[in-house]
């Protein structure tokens, strides 16, 4: 895979977070949240991949855990209290937004492989960006191969707390989705979430204005044939000054 000059390794070291400046429009501060995190809580041996890790999980809610490791996590937050641009976009590879699902013997808790898995470093983050108020932070995320677009909120607990952030997050182009009817299932519990859908691939197509963010979530008509088409699914505004994301 490409990568900047100074993504070149070091010993073990490879840096790949990085921040970009488009003219006087826009800041990407692009994340890595895979290589300095916690291990995922409550792990089933011997798998050690993501699970729903039930509220019982202790471990889940340390705050000493942390996603991004505290080198990144300072310079992510340094860059909310220096903002320069009227557009913060934060690109990394998660849902940020909780996610209250069921596991397989229907008992509630919360993904481990993401920022489910890291509450306490999710709350850091939104609370710095409370505290700073950079303008116009907007997240933009993947993995779950599945179109998302949520309310980042100060509270989670709270339904009525302020929302500080808007999320996109895409589907993926060929992967198999998450299920669709079991996802659908536990969104009451999840107000936060404004629209979801895992049955149709695609990507996220964004415009960018000074005023506003138009937010376009496309789909492919086949994923298996090469001359497959192109429509948008849905459309979404973010205006200037104002978090979340509104239906267009």
């Amino acid at each position: 895979m490409p990568l900047r000059e100074r993504a070149i390794p070091h010993g073990s070291t490879l840096r790949l977070y990085e921040r970009f400046r488009f003219g006087e429009l826009v800041t990407f501060s692009v994340l890595d949240g895979r290589q300095y995190r916690s291990k995922q809580p409550c792990e089933v041996p011997p798998l050690r991949r993501g699970h729903v890790a039930p509220d019982s999980c202790a471990e889940r809610a340390d705050r000493n855990r942390t996603l991004l490791g505290a080198e990144q996590e300072d310079w992510l937050f340094d860059g909310f209290k220096n903002p320069a641009r009227p557009w913060n976009i934060i690109a990394q590879e998660q849902l940020v937004a909780q996610l209250r699902q069921k596991d397989r013997e229907g008992e509630s808790g919360h993904w481990t492989d993401g920022w489910d898995g890291y509450p306490a470093a999710r709350q850091r983050m939104l609370d710095t960006i409370s505290a700073c108020q950079p303008a116009n932070p907007v997240f933009f995320g993947g993995d779950i191969h599945s179109f998302w677009v949520t309310d980042l909120k100060s509270d989670f607990g709270n339904p009525s707390s302020l929302s500080v952030a808007t999320e996109f997050v895409g589907t993926s182009i060929t992967s198999d989705p998450p299920p669709y009817e079991l996802i659908m299932e536990v969104l009451p519990e999840n107000p936060h979430v404004q629209y979801f859908e895992s049955r149709q691939r695609g990507y996220v197509s964004v415009d960018l204005f000074r005023e506003r963010m138009e937010t376009r979530l496309q789909v492919i008509s086949d994923r298996r044939d090469p001359k497959a088409t192109v429509s948008t699914l849905r459309r979404f505004v973010v205006e200037s000054g104002k978090a979340g994301a509104i239906p267009a």
